[in-house]
């Protein structure tokens, strides 16, 4: 109560620095290196990494590593090479405005649409994962939970925009790495190492393509594709691009976030894998949601588990405000204005 209280308190104060529509959407075209690549990571980074990777990690190895956390990383890298600077020369708000400058508004229009579209499941999917933290922490029943977690992002993220989201995820983003390193210390601690939970993995866990037949591939390759070239011209994207301070803090805070994003999600993995050679029992509900936070309760001390629930909640939240600020802003210039 009291982490949750301390991000909409940021999302006042973040508030006091908007004057216009710019600052609310671009954080006054003002951002630093440093919170452009935390701001990236910090959306992308979210229950999938904490809660999901884990369990493909242990099932399906490396190339499930390749296809979700290589992948991302491998995206930021690619606008960074090629799109950033020209788009920032742009002066833009949207990567839709871009269709409209260079085609047309009918464009525009459609590619506004389509991007708005693609943003309520995944939303949707962090506040399932904020009430199943809710319920778990303080009990409270998980419609409640989704409500309270809407709530509390739409609110923040409205009365602040660009800058709180830029400096609630620079906060969160710490909390993130102190729960999580924390947690892999005490897997590593007990397994004897990282080396001592790879070498017990069998030789196919290190392929970094399928073994299986044609659906396998279809799998790998599709995955491939949408973390990629299809999330190259989504909108979290260049809402941090723009908002850099010029086209070099935009390329290199690209840069940064792909060491981030490949970095970082790396140790749920990596904790996951020693997890359940410590508890076998973990895999046997079928449930692999369930991996860390159960490893969290197991293996933790009261004051851990607060911060690595602190962390988690920390993870979801930044990852709600900025898809939820994403498709606002298109709403607001390519749909609206």
């Amino acid at each position: 109560i009291f982490y949750l209280s301390i991000t909409l308190a940021i999302g006042f104060w973040a508030s006091k620095k908007i004057k216009s529509a710019g600052d609310f959407a671009l954080a006054g075209k003002s951002l630093s290196t440093f919170l452009v690549a935390v701001t990236l990571f910090a959306t992308w980074f979210g229950s999938t990494q904490i809660m999901g990777n884990p369990g493909y990690f242990i099932t399906d190895g490396f190339s499930s590593y390749i296809t979700l956390v290589v992948s991302g990383g491998f995206c930021l890298i690619i606008v960074g090479q090629f799109y950033a600077r020209k788009l920032y020369r742009m002066n833009i708000v949207t990567i839709n405005d871009f269709f409209r400058v260079r085609y047309n508004k009918t464009l525009e229009t459609v590619s506004s649409l389509l991007m708005v579209f693609s943003y309520p499941h995944w939303i949707a999917a962090q506040f399932v994962a904020l009430a199943y933290l809710f319920n778990t922490v303080m009990d409270i029943p998980f419609q409640y939970g989704i409500i309270l977690g809407a709530s509390i992002v739409v609110f923040y993220t409205y009365i602040g925009g660009m800058w709180a989201v830029a400096y609630t995820d620079m906060v969160q983003s710490v909390m993130i790495l102190l729960g999580l390193f924390i947690l892999l210390f005490q897997v590593l601690d007990e397994t004897g190492g990282i080396a001592a939970i790879f070498e017990k993995q069998p030789k196919e866990f290190y392929h970094l393509t399928p073994d299986g037949g044609l659906d396998e591939w279809s799998d790998y390759i599709a995955l491939l594709l949408a973390f990629t070239a299809g999330a190259i011209p989504v909108q979290e994207i260049y809402q941090r691009v723009f908002s850099a301070k010029n086209e070099k803090t935009a390329r290199h805070g690209l840069f940064l976030g792909a060491f981030l994003m490949v970095l970082i999600p790396s140790i749920p993995l990596i904790i996951g894998l020693g997890g359940v050679q410590l508890y076998p029992e973990l895999l046997e509900n079928g449930n692999s949601q369930d991996i860390i936070p159960t490893l969290v309760k197991t293996m933790t001390t009261i004051p851990v588990q607060i911060l690595f629930y602190g962390a988690m909640i920390s993870a979801i939240l930044s990852t709600s405000s900025g898809a939820m600020l994403a498709p606002a802003t298109v709403i607001a210039e390519n749909l609206i204005k």
